[in-house]
């Protein structure tokens, strides 16, 4: 059993490997949905792990896209990270980069939001506020319907995780926008 980081520990690990802005936020954004559903769905015990997967879940993206979800799992094998975040880092790309299956709930939660957070914020941008805090999921249906629209965030896999998780899509959307408007930070 390796090393379970803590918060300030994953976000010197992402800074080390990511340096463009909008990765680090998306690390934040992903990060916050992801304590806001542990809390949500029974986890509260668990809330750091959850966030810590979060944030590190697209730790080697912007230096190794092309072996996006493989590089991230040798990465953290050399600094001794445990096995459970690796497993959990590298399963959210699950059948598109990698072959690590999302099992617990977990994994799948963060499966199913990465993507959708993208689809939110981009459709955040696009309002006069700049902010989810007045957005509602009819929005992001919208937005979700729209093929041009955000058009680098895959609708499939946002289907494919809430069918893993056994939710409606219209459910996957709600959470994530509740965890996106209790973490929104007015940066």
């Amino acid at each position: 059993m390796g090393r379970i980081l803590t918060r300030d520990e994953a976000w010197e690990l992402l800074k080390e490997y990511n340096k463009e802005p909008f990765h680090l936020r998306h690390g934040e954004t992903v990060e916050g949905v992801m304590r806001y559903l542990a809390q949500e769905l029974g986890y509260g015990d668990e809330v750091d792990f959850w966030g810590n997967v979060g944030l590190l879940h697209d730790l080697d993206f912007e230096q190794w896209p092309d072996q996006h979800c493989i590089k991230v799992q040798e990465l953290m094998k050399e600094k001794d990270i445990d096995e459970r975040i690796i497993h959990a880092v590298a399963s959210h790309g699950y059948g598109i980069c990698c072959d690590v299956e999302p099992v617990h709930e977990m994994e799948k939660v963060l499966f199913a939001v990465d993507e959708l957070t993208g689809l939110i914020g981009a459709a955040a941008l696009m309002r006069p506020s700049k902010s989810v805090k007045d957005m509602e999921v009819k929005s992001i249906k919208k937005k979700f319907k729209d093929k041009h629209f955000a058009a680098g965030c895959d609708r499939e896999i946002i289907k494919t995780g809430a069918e893993r998780l056994g939710w409606e899509l219209d459910e996957l959307m709600q959470k994530t926008l509740d965890g996106m408007k209790a973490d929104e930070r007015n940066d």
